[in-house]
C-alpha cells in the first residue's frame, strides 16, 4: 500500500536545511522519490519553505531546491467553504487548521508534522505523527 502524506513545513526545513530530524525527513523524502509514498503540500508550505529557503542560501538556490522538491511532491489546495471550516476547527493555529483540513479533504493517511500541539489537536480520521512515527508505521 502506498500511504498518502501530507509533509509540514517543519519536516520539509528540517530535510532542505539539514536541521536537528535531518535523518528522519531524508528517509521519508527517500521513500517519496522511490514512489513508496505519496506526498503533498499546499501553497502555503510552498511559501514558507522559500522564506528560509532563499533566507538561508539565496533566491536562486531556493528556487532551485524547491523546484526539485515539486518533481516527487504534489502541491494540493481547498476550498473556500473548507477554509472556512477549518477556520471554525478546534485547531487553534490557524496555518496549522488550513493545512490539516486541506490533507483530510485530500483523504491523506498521515500528517506529518513534529507540532505537538497539532498533534494532540488531530483526530482519528487523519493522525498527526512525528516524521520518526511514520517510518516505523512503513517499516511494519
Amino acid at each position: 500500500m502506498v500511504f498518502k502524506i501530507f509533509l509540514d513545513a517543519n519536516v520539509l526545513l528540517d530535510f532542505l536545511l539539514k536541521r536537528e530530524r535531518y535523518e528522519d525527513a531524508k528517509e521519508i523524502m527517500a521513500l517519496v522519490v522511490k514512489g513508496e509514498v505519496s506526498a503533498f503540500i499546499t501553497p502555503a508550505i510552498v511559501h514558507i519553505v522559500a522564506y528560509w529557503l532563499t533566507k538561508t542560501y539565496g533566491a536562486e538556490k531556493a528556487k532551485q531546491l524547491l523546484l526539485t522538491l515539486l518533481i516527487d511532491v504534489r502541491v494540493i489546495d481547498i476550498s473556500h467553504e473548507l477554509t472556512l471550516l477549518a477556520l471554525n476547527s478546534k485547531i487553534d493555529d490557524v496555518e496549522d487548521a488550513l493545512q490539516y483540513y486541506t490533507a483530510i479533504h485530500n483523504q491523506l493517511d498521515y500528517f506529518i508534522s513534529s507540532d505537538r500541539q497539532l498533534q494532540k489537536s488531530a483526530i482519528p480520521t487523519l493522525p498527526v505523527v512525528a516524521a520518526s512515527y511514520f517510518l516505523k508505521e512503513v517499516e511494519k
